[in-house]
């Protein structure tokens, strides 16, 4: 049995062909097919089965899986650990959070990170919440920043802050001027969020926009799906609904009067978490960036 095979059937399994493998992996088909048969004679099992123009993970193969992402991180374990021991903190370190956290201090914080570390090659990578802990747990990433914890056993969560969000509106809506707007009139309008993600556990912006409607008044609610934070601002600036937004990525807007904050009876936050690996190695490189999101002032 190779690393080879190993990040083959990690990667089939994954992107769900081997065609799409190959592309990854940067090596030809017939080479990925070959790993695979070497694999499957090895284990004395099948570990794929043909599903239309793609493949499926076997019974074998879902037996196999988490071993398989257990020996890959613990290879790339024993090599960061080699190259920490040579080499100090220079290298390259991973990280995953939800994309909608760019607009925060994070920002800062990595570049900060940058300039004390000048060695560490920096590779980010955005995912939901969900994913950003898969990306984890398997070793793609160091660490990862999403929303809510993550009760996953091999994953350690530490909550760094909460991160606020605020209904806001343009200013010429008819809300905008309003003193604490009851429910049936916030849900008289149209709403811009996120659309529901297959998979995930809760999505937090649509969640905490419920909660401000209530349970009957969401249901009825025109909603706007809009899958970036980027465009719903814009698309609420332009008149076109109200939303649910994080108040460090409107700061300037609401500065300088294009947007309006509404004046609601109760306020929604969405707890930001570092999650980790429990038994992973970390390098000193790694650490220090732990410590950097971990700060008080993270968010």
């Amino acid at each position: 049995m190779e690393v080879d095979q190993i990040a083959a059937f990690l990667a089939i399994a994954r992107l769900g062909g081997f065609t799409r493998a190959s592309e990854a992996l940067h090596v030809s088909q017939p080479a990925i097919s070959r790993r695979i048969r070497l694999l499957e004679q090895e284990l004395g099992a099948s570990l794929f089965e043909r599903v239309g123009r793609g493949v499926m993970l076997s019974e074998g193969g879902r037996a196999f899986l988490p071993y398989a992402e257990t020996l890959v991180t613990v290879m790339r374990d024993s090599l960061d650990a080699v190259r920490e021991l040579h080499h100090g903190h220079t290298g390259e370190l991973a990280l995953a959070f939800v994309g909608t956290l760019a607009g925060t201090g994070l920002t800062r914080r990595l570049r900060d990170y940058r300039r004390a570390h000048p060695g560490v090659r920096l590779r980010i990578r955005t995912a939901t919440s969900d994913g950003v802990s898969d990306l984890v747990r398997r070793g793609e990433v160091a660490l990862g920043l999403r929303y809510d914890d993550d009760s996953h056993p091999d994953l350690l969560s530490t909550r760094t802050y909460d991160e606020e969000l605020v209904p806001i509106a343009a200013p010429e809506h008819p809300l905008a001027a309003s003193r604490h707007p009851t429910r049936d009139e916030l849900s008289a309008y149209p709403w811009i969020t996120f659309p529901p993600r297959t998979g995930e556990t809760r999505e937090p912006y649509a969640n905490a926009l419920r909660e401000l409607l209530g349970q009957e008044a969401a249901d009825t609610t025109e909603i706007v799906p809009i899958d970036s934070l980027t465009a719903q601002i814009s698309l609420v600036e332009a008149g076109f609904g109200l939303a649910m937004v994080p108040r460090s990525a409107v700061e300037r807007e609401l500065n300088a009067g294009r947007l309006r904050a509404l004046e609601v009876s109760s306020s929604s936050s969405i707890p930001v978490v570092l999650v980790e690996r429990r038994r992973g190695f970390q390098s000193g490189a790694v650490k220090a960036m732990r410590l950097a999101l971990l700060a008080r002032d993270a968010g």
